[in-house]
């Protein structure tokens, strides 16, 4: 007898595995995990779906047994009866079983996932209408990660891409095998970090930091989602993160601070108009479009147009300080802290001169500069 139980729990493991690794490939289930909480998170959640699925069939199975085999119309007589203590220990003790049968492997899984002690490395993630910033305290290389979606393929006029509103510009890159540790915050509104295979997820609230970590088991790609309704684009905030190994990663840390020199040499070039409104478009594209539109047209009583609009066709000054420094009440971000000098002189040139926008004029990475500690100057335009 004991022998026969022994096969039977044996076949009924495989067959459970079985259908783990089946159902794993279905869009249906959760993502194929990446890491040992993603993998731990993975089995709690099949583990309590057979749990619920045991105590629907019990109930349900008594229930239409009693309904069926109790009936009046087979001369059953209802039975008469009051209290009965057994029954009433029977019915709170089994319950109370299966809760703590629950609770213990998710709160061991839960405590799992909030002990950030020990990290390799240590990632600050703040949340933006509607895009990521990561700096990576131990390398001091910061980037920002802005969906990549093509315009044409959310308004429907290209078909859609593999990865379609799951594709950004720049990845959080981390190498495989290290403990990374996430502190989490929001600029604006609240947002929510998630990466499924990698079992992290996490709110991210203004004024707050809130810390998770992961360590991802393989080499390759994981995409998420911001899964807090953070406003109008909140779909549009995809997060991606590339899993490389540590020479890899490495190298890309030193290929960024290449960059970020690059970046600072560019901050201080006097570009021809003609390379400003180039890169200014894209900067535009990147991180306005969303909002004011590809056309510059905006959203009427949601974002102002910017064609023809009383900032980008008034003094330059104004529209420096507004794209610098926001607006306050209004969904207008400060982009003083996410774009560099030459980015916000590009950018800006570029409005005043898209469109119906025909100024002329165009400002340069050093009257960003000047804007940026408030000279009296600040704003003097470089018409070339």
């Amino acid at each position: 007898m004991k022998s026969m139980w022994k096969k039977a729990g044996v076949v009924g493991a495989a067959i459970l595995a079985a259908s783990q690794s089946a159902l794993a490939e279905y869009g249906y289930n959760l993502q194929v995990p990446a890491s040992k909480v993603a993998q731990d998170v993975f089995q709690l959640h099949n583990f309590i779906m057979l749990v619920c699925l045991g105590i629907f069939v019990v109930v349900f199975g008594a229930m239409f047994y009693s309904l069926l085999k109790h009936r009046k119309s087979v001369g059953h007589k209802a039975a008469n009866f009051h209290e009965n203590t057994t029954v009433e220990l029977v019915w709170t003790v089994i319950p109370f079983i299966v809760l703590m049968g629950m609770a213990y492997p998710a709160a061991k899984v839960v405590i799992d996932m909030k002990d950030t002690s020990n990290p390799d490395m240590t990632i600050k993630v703040t949340g933006y209408q509607w895009k990521w910033g990561y700096d990576y305290l131990n390398d001091d290389v910061s980037i920002y990660s802005t969906l990549s979606t093509p315009r044409e393929q959310i308004n429907g006029s290209e078909a859609k891409g593999e990865h379609y509103l799951l594709e950004v510009d720049e990845p959080m890159v981390v190498p495989v095998g290290k403990r990374i540790r996430l502190l989490i915050t929001a600029n604006d509104v609240l947002h929510a970090w998630w990466v499924p295979a990698l079992g992290a997820k996490q709110d991210a609230i203004p004024g707050f930091i809130r810390d998770i970590w992961f360590k991802a088991d393989k080499i390759g790609t994981f995409r998420g989602q911001c899964v807090e309704l953070c406003g109008k684009d909140h779909g549009f905030m995809p997060i991606v993160v590339e899993v490389v190994s540590e020479e890899d990663y490495k190298a890309w840390v030193a290929k960024k601070k290449g960059g970020a020199v690059v970046a600072a040499a560019d901050n201080t070039k006097t570009f021809e108009t003609a390379e400003l409104v180039e890169r200014g478009e894209k900067v535009y594209q990147a991180n306005c479009a969303a909002c004011h539109q590809a056309n510059g047209m905006g959203l009427p009583g949601a974002f102002p147009a910017i064609s023809g609009s009383k900032v980008a066709t008034g003094p330059i000054a104004d529209h420096i300080n507004i794209v610098l420094n926001g607006k306050a009440g209004t969904a207008m971000a400060a982009f003083g802290a996410q774009l560099s000098d030459a980015d916000i002189a590009a950018v800006v040139t570029y409005q005043r001169n898209a469109w119906d926008n025909k100024m002329g004029d165009a400002a340069q990475p050093a009257t960003i500069a000047s804007a940026r500690g408030g000279a009296a100057d600040a704003a003097a335009p470089a018409a070339q």
